[in-house]
Parts: structure tokens; C-alpha cells; sequence
């Protein structure tokens, strides 16, 4: 399995880090022969800018990438595309063990400038083990700009071995500063045919629970494969569904926005608990309270952060799973503005095709274009702080009226 197979519709993007993979592999086979080869003019370089829609694959083309620059196979001194997916370089890059791939993924709604100063720090060292020292950024979108600015330093002018891989949803979430130094690649959503396929192929999941969660997320792999495998997060999302249905009068706009804010903390909640106790303990272990052990003196402050921690991670996970509720939203509105244009294709988001009939025959298409609208002002209210339950309550009547 070569590592670009998770890499679901991006044949485009495969061609490009394949070539940079192969001349940064000459590159380095130069360097252990003596020479001092330059990278300009190569499909290689020190900086790439992954961007693309959420699911488009972002992280795992980065991944895929920093593996293939780590791969060691025979096959790659023979003209071989590095990237075999079995050498101990491309596996484990994969797994997150390789002492020379760093991969960080915030839980917190924002990156620090401490975080970034420790990671310019690393990229300042020499590989330890591999071919290059690889620094993969899946948050880059998230770094203040304090932060941003410590990292410009580091990508304007790396160390010979080292490799910047940030990932943002556009080039709009990153400096501009930055992005002006980076290799620029642009993701697009999958075909929903090949997200199926993979799901099938990858984890097992049946072909037409498959096919329906891949129409359901509209090509998030991610989102897909949680819908497909996880029946709390099917149910979770029919009740979502449900609201267009109930807003019909002011009480039950109310109950629907508490019932929306209810089922978003439940996943919030269900995908914290994931981490929370294993992480818990897994600090306790180490500083010597494991199995049951009084905590020695001296660790308070270290449990008390690590609940600070886990406490804005809980926060985004609720705005993380409002977001997507609000996507969910989103996309039945649109599959009912579709119909009421007269679109006679499957509705590409999967939902009850009742519903939606329902929904088209008592409305107007500008009155459903002004509830897309609310749903977006509802989204912008939250990404300004704005206490969540007020602003779903906004919407939901903002869908009332129509």
C-alpha cells in the first residue's frame, strides 16, 4: 500500500508531492555522496501550504508527504516513487512514531506563541533518524498572530533539512507573509463515489451504509466514516434534521434551539470522554500516581493544567459540533431550495426525501434563502463569542419567520 492511497480524489495533488518526493530523495542521496545540490528549480521546497475544504483530505496529503520523504525503500535507488507505505521510514511517519516527523494538531481554539517558539526551536535541529526534519502544522489557521509571526522566521528561512507543512481551509487563514513563502497546493472535496469506495475498502463498512454516509457529509471523509461507523452520531444527526419541521411557533423555536444546543454537547461530550480519562490517568502514571497511588507532593499544578486543558478543549468540541449541526442545517435548506427550482437529481445530502417535499411545498424559494442566510449569521455570531444559546435561539426564530 503506497502511503497515497487514504489520499481520496487528489490525483492532481499526488503527481505534484510525488516529484517533489523523488527530487528531495536525490537531494539527500547527493548530500551523503558529498556534494551541495541546491533545491531551486526542483519540484521540491523547504515550505508547502496544504488548503482545501473540511474533508478535503488536508492532513493526510501532508502525512502522506512527510512519509514519503522519510521512505527508505530499496525500490526508490532503482527509480522507484519514494513512498512504498512498508518501509520503517513511510510506516512509521504513518503511525506518528518517526523521531523526525512532528505533527501537531491543536485541541484549543487557538496556537499559542510558547507552542510556536518550541516548534521553531525543533526545526532548527538536525534529522535524528531520517531524511528530513518534518514539521507537519494541521492548525495553521489557528496561530495567533503572535504566533504566526515566530513561525515566519522559521519559514522564511529554515534549516537545510527541515520541511514546513502547514494546513488551513484557504490561503485567507494564513499571513500573507507566510503564505508568500510556501509551495501552494489546493484540495477539492472527493467525488461522494470515491469517500464510499474508501470507506468499503479501508474500514469495512457496508456499501450502502457506505454510500449513504459519503451523501450525508457531501465528501468529508472524516465526517463520513464517524456517520458510518457510530450510530449515537446517526441518531445525533437525524435530530438535527428534525428542526426545519418544528419552528412553527415561538415555544417550539425555543425548545428546538435547546434540544440543538442538548444534542451538540452530547457529542461534545462523547468525543472528550475519548481522551479525558486515558489522558488523565496517563499524567498520573507519570508522575507517580498511578494505580491508585497517592498523588506525591508537588503535582497539584501539573493536573490543575491539564484540566484547564481539557476544559477549552471541551469548548471547542461544542463549537466544533454546533458547526456541524449548522452544516447539517445547511445542506437540507439547500436540497430544498434545489426542489423548489425544480432539480429532479437525488438529494446530495441524503436527507428524508419527505421532509424536504414538505418543507418545498409550504415555502418560497427567497423565504428558504433567507433561512440559509440566518444559518450563516448564526455561525458568524459564534465564531464572535457570542453565548451559543442565544444565538440558536436567534436563528431558529429567524427560520420561523421565514
Amino acid at each position: 500500500m503506497a502511503v497515497w492511497d487514504d489520499l481520496v480524489g487528489q490525483d492532481r495533488v499526488v503527481t505534484q508531492l510525488s516529484a517533489a518526493a523523488r527530487d528531495a530523495d536525490q537531494y539527500i542521496t547527493a548530500v551523503h555522496a558529498g556534494a551541495e545540490p541546491a533545491l531551486s528549480g526542483s519540484a521540491m521546497t523547504h515550505a508547502w501550504l496544504f488548503t482545501g475544504p473540511p474533508g478535503s483530505g488536508r492532513s493526510t496529503a501532508a502525512r502522506a508527504f512527510a512519509a514519503a520523504l522519510q521512505c527508505v525503500s530499496p525500490d526508490r535507488a532503482l527509480g522507484g516513487v519514494p513512498g512504498c507505505g512498508f518501509c520503517d521510514g513511510c510506516h512509521t511517519a504513518l503511525i506518528g512514531t518517526h523521531a523526525d516527523v512532528q505533527v501537531i494538531r491543536t485541541d484549543l481554539l487557538t496556537i499559542g506563541v510558547k507552542e510556536t517558539r518550541d516548534l521553531v526551536r525543533r526545526a532548527q535541529l538536525s534529522p535524528a533518524v531520517g531524511r528530513w526534519q518534518v514539521i507537519v502544522l494541521e492548525d495553521s489557521d489557528r496561530l495567533t498572530e503572535g504566533a504566526g509571526n515566530v513561525l515566519l522566521k522559521a519559514v522564511e528561512e529554515p534549516a537545510p533539512r527541515t520541511v514546513w507543512l502547514l494546513c488551513a481551509p484557504s490561503t485567507e487563514d494564513v499571513l500573507p507573509t507566510i503564505r508568500s513563502r510556501c509551495r501552494h497546493l489546493s484540495l477539492r472535496t472527493p467525488p461522494v463515489s470515491a469517500v464510499a469506495d474508501i470507506l468499503v475498502r479501508r474500514d469495512g463498512v457496508d456499501p450502502e451504509v457506505a454510500a449513504a454516509a459519503a451523501r450525508a457529509t457531501q465528501g468529508h471523509i472524516g465526517r463520513a466514516k464517524r456517520l458510518a461507523t457510530d450510530e449515537r452520531a446517526r441518531a445525533r444527526r437525524d435530530a438535527v434534521l428534525l428542526l426545519p419541521e418544528r419552528v412553527s411557533d415561538i415555544g417550539g423555536c425555543l425548545r428546538a434551539a435547546q434540544e440543538l444546543m442538548d444534542v451538540a454537547t452530547e457529542d461534545a461530550k462523547q468525543l472528550a470522554e475519548e481522551y479525558d480519562e486515558r489522558e488523565t490517568e496517563e499524567l498520573r502514571a507519570a508522575l507517580g500516581g498511578g494505580d491508585g497511588r497517592r498523588m506525591p507532593r508537588g503535582t497539584a499544578g501539573a493536573m490543575k493544567d491539564l484540566e484547564d486543558k481539557q476544559k477549552r478543549r471541551s469548548t471547542r468540541a461544542q463549537r466544533d459540533a454546533l458547526d456541524l449541526a449548522l452544516t447539517d442545517l445547511t445542506s437540507f435548506y439547500r436540497d430544498v431550495l434545489a426542489r423548489q427550482l425544480g432539480a429532479t437529481v437525488a438529494f446530495a445530502g441524503g436527507h428524508s426525501a419527505e421532509a424536504v417535499e414538505r418543507v418545498a411545498a409550504g415555502s418560497r424559494p427567497e423565504q428558504t434563502l433567507r433561512r440559509m442566510e440566518a444559518i450563516l449569521a448564526c455561525r458568524t455570531a459564534l465564531d464572535r463569542n457570542v453565548a451559543p444559546l442565544l444565538a440558536i435561539e436567534a436563528m431558529t426564530m429567524a427560520l420561523r419567520a421565514g
